[in-house]
């Protein structure tokens, strides 16, 4: 694999045709879009070397650059963390469709926060909570929510949570790990040797920090409130399964474009209490 720093000084900008060469070479696809973007958030000539050197050895273009792509906010990613996928783009605009009007969100399985993020964006003032197992995700978390006032915890699912959320969550947003366990020697290499497993790995069939949050979401959701997870097409029958159980009003939305899979779960509305004797209720 060419080096572009072998020929070109650090003092001196690689050319474009350089950068695009290089890439090509290692097997990048979309070698142009990524030499314009290497070259577009390099501060330096030094930094742009480093970084398509980086980009060949293997490296994910996220985590060269720094950033990633979100719904129009770019979300610092850092290594050990869970990059954000253009497909779950779908679950924040499944849940901005079945609660517009959200004060209070949870962005469950958080990564960098990327979820949280976009929802915050999108509704203005709200109460934002995240939560991650895993430290390097929370401390990620932490600077992509800061603007909003947001607050991220450290713990296993939802037992980092605040106890004076539950009952209160009108979005709860889990991107759960969902990978069956025998499969992840199957991801891209990028994946396999740049994320982290807690992320990847869901389990056996893939759906057992599913299983959890379904199990365990309407005691945190206010009436009304909803919970949504990603998974798979061939996942998501077991997914609707596991929501139902739980006694959630069930939906699952399908982005062919994306192919994206986003299984909603709704807590019923509390039961109206019925008006004084020989009167109707309101």
């Amino acid at each position: 694999m060419p080096s572009v720093s072998s020929s070109v000084p650090p003092a001196t900008p690689p050319s474009r045709d350089a950068v695009v060469a290089a890439l090509r070479t290692a097997g990048c696809v979309f070698a142009e879009d990524e030499a314009e973007l290497i070259l577009a958030t390099a501060r330096t000539p030094a930094e742009a070397t480093a970084m398509v050197e980086g980009r060949v050895a293997g490296l994910p273009l996220e985590l060269v650059v720094g950033w990633a792509g979100f719904r129009g906010l770019r979300i610092a990613v850092a290594p050990g963390v869970f990059v954000p996928r253009r497909r779950t783009e779908f679950l924040v605009e499944q849940a901005l469709e079945r609660a517009p009007g959200a004060s209070v969100v949870v962005d469950l399985c958080c990564g960098s926060g990327a979820v949280g993020a976009a929802l915050a964006a999108a509704l203005g003032d709200i109460e934002l909570h995240a939560a991650d197992i895993d430290p390097v995700a929370v401390r990620c978390a932490r600077g992509n929510i800061a603007a909003t006032g947001g607050q991220v915890h450290q713990g296993d699912l939802f037992e980092a949570l605040p106890v004076a959320l539950r009952g209160r969550v009108n979005i709860l947003a889990a991107n759960v790990p969902y990978v069956p366990s025998d499969e992840i020697g199957l991801l891209p290499q990028e994946a396999r040797d740049h994320e982290p497993m807690v992320a990847l790995d869901g389990g056996t069939d893939g759906l057992d920090v599913l299983r959890r949050v379904a199990a365990e979401a309407p005691r945190w959701l206010a009436p009304g409130g909803c919970v949504l997870v990603e998974t798979s097409r061939h996942q998501a029958p077991a997914a609707v399964e596991a929501f139902a159980r739980a006694g959630l009003a069930t939906r699952l939305a399908v982005s062919e474009e994306l192919y994206a899979h986003v299984v909603t779960g709704v807590r019923p509305q509390a039961p109206q209490a019925p008006g004084p004797a020989g009167s109707p209720a309101r």
